[in-house]
């Protein structure tokens, strides 16, 4: 990808010529490498290189064009740019978006290491003896099904006619191996692990092996459970997992029309148990993929979203902001238009009263590790949702893999039944969270 300034001078050249007066430009570049093996031979592997570029043009009556393209040449961005101008004619009339007032504000401090990628054979040289190892764990586990590794480059920038410029790039890679078992008279169980870092010599692969590995092996034995009401643990990935599907509680585009939980007098009440505090921190030292601004060019931030229970921000673009008397928290995602999505989650403990508790002396207490089918068990608008799930029935330390069961309940009232939140997080791919605990939830088991 040429440098911002380069960009920069190619879009001012064409506007200038084409008579455009106010543009801005946000692309990003991936350049990736993936693979799949099966049986210890390779089953699948990529190489892609792809450019998005999204291009908005304010025409002299303020309306806005949006068009995509690939290209960031002179060509292309000319071009690109005469569409959106003939297309902002068509603009819409209300809430018309425009620049973030931050996007020529300083962006965090933090070095983003670009590295170099391995070859397409180290990542199925490293993922064939990853299998191998994982089917040697137990006799049981028969095959890996669902496995890959992965490097990326990432290269982003943003830049506006009234001189904002930014850019940055990241490098990540990652692991995922998902097991399969078969026993005589059991149905086949699976589990798995997934594992992120900024290059492949870091990538923890033994790490991921040995969560898989006792996973899968936990779930063996494998025995039915009554349904009822019981005390509830969510792991980590699975808290998270209900937090991004109600994600609407804090989203102020959802708010402003009317497909939220809250509504813009919902800041400063209590929605939760005074333990839950939830940030959304895309500046998070643990976060791989790291961002320093967003769509619009809005720096990001640590913003604050309950806390100790009480609901004390939203994730805001430039035009929610402005429309509920706010500041643009750098949730902004640009598109044919502007939506709002989390970056990156940080649930820890809020007030504590001392109490403290642990699956070690814990009776009947059901620890999910994951939830399925988000897409189809979640009504996000009315707060409600049943989901199977996979887990263990714990007593006094010692843990029972449930058979298919499912979890119900209202999210609202999970969060004001959070009994605890326990010290120690786990980092994972979509934020760093604890376990927590909630006192009472429907399960449903066969």
């Amino acid at each position: 990808m040429p440098k911002v300034e380069e960009i920069a001078n190619y879009a001012q050249t064409s506007a200038q010529k084409i008579g455009i007066e106010k543009f801005d430009i946000y692309g990003s570049l991936i350049d990736e490498t993936s693979a799949e093996v099966f049986g210890g031979k390779p089953k699948q592997v990529e190489a892609a290189n792809r450019s998005t570029v999204i291009v908005r043009v304010w025409n002299k009556d303020n309306l806005v064009g949006v068009t995509t393209t690939t290209d960031v040449d002179a060509l292309g961005l000319d071009l690109a740019l005469k569409t959106a101008y003939e297309a902002s004619q068509f603009g819409v009339k209300e809430n018309i978006p425009d620049f973030s007032p931050e996007a020529k504000a300083p962006t965090a401090d933090i070095k983003i290491e670009r590295l170099p990628q391995a070859p397409a054979a180290t990542l199925i040289e490293k993922l064939i003896a990853a299998e191998k190892t994982l089917m040697d764990a137990h006799p049981a586990i028969v095959a890996v099904p669902y496995n890959g590794i992965g490097q990326q480059d990432v290269e982003r920038f943003y830049l506006n006619s009234e001189g904002a410029l930014r850019q940055e790039s990241r490098s990540y890679a990652s692991i995922y191996l998902y097991t399969k078992t078969e026993q005589e008279g059991k149905k086949p169980r699976s589990a798995g692990a997934i594992k992120i870092s900024r290059s492949l010599n870091n990538l923890d692969i033994d790490g991921c092996l040995k969560e898989a590995a006792k996973k899968t092996i936990s779930h063996l034995d494998y025995k039915p459970i009554k349904t009822a009401q019981y005390r509830v643990v969510f792991s980590p990935k699975a808290f998270l997992s209900l937090l991004g599907a109600f994600s609407n509680l804090y989203n102020a585009q959802s708010i402003l029309d009317k497909q939220s939980l809250s509504t813009p007098d919902s800041l400063g009440k209590q929605i939760a148990s005074s333990w839950l505090s939830v940030y959304d921190d895309a500046l998070y030292p643990d976060n791989i993929s790291v961002e320093t601004f967003d769509g619009e060019g809005t720096p990001t931030r640590r913003v604050p979203l309950i806390e100790k229970g009480i609901l004390t921000g939203f994730l805001h673009s430039v035009g929610t902001a402005k429309r509920m008397n706010a500041q643009p928290t750098g949730n902004a995602d640009l598109g044919a238009k502007v939506s709002i999505s989390p970056n990156y989650y940080h649930v820890l403990a809020g007030e504590t009263n001392g109490e403290s508790l642990s699956l070690d002396k814990a009776e009947n207490v059901v620890l999910i590790d994951s939830v399925q089918a988000l897409h189809a068990g979640v009504n996000a608008l009315q707060g409600s949702f049943s989901l199977p799930f996979d887990g263990w029935l714990v007593n006094n330390g010692e843990l029972t893999s449930i058979d298919s069961a499912t979890v119900a309940g209202d999210f609202l009232k999970l969060l004001e039944s959070i009994i605890f939140v326990e010290p120690e997080a786990e980092v994972t791919p979509r934020g760093v969270c604890p376990r927590v605990w909630v006192d009472k939830l429907s399960i449903t088991g066969e």
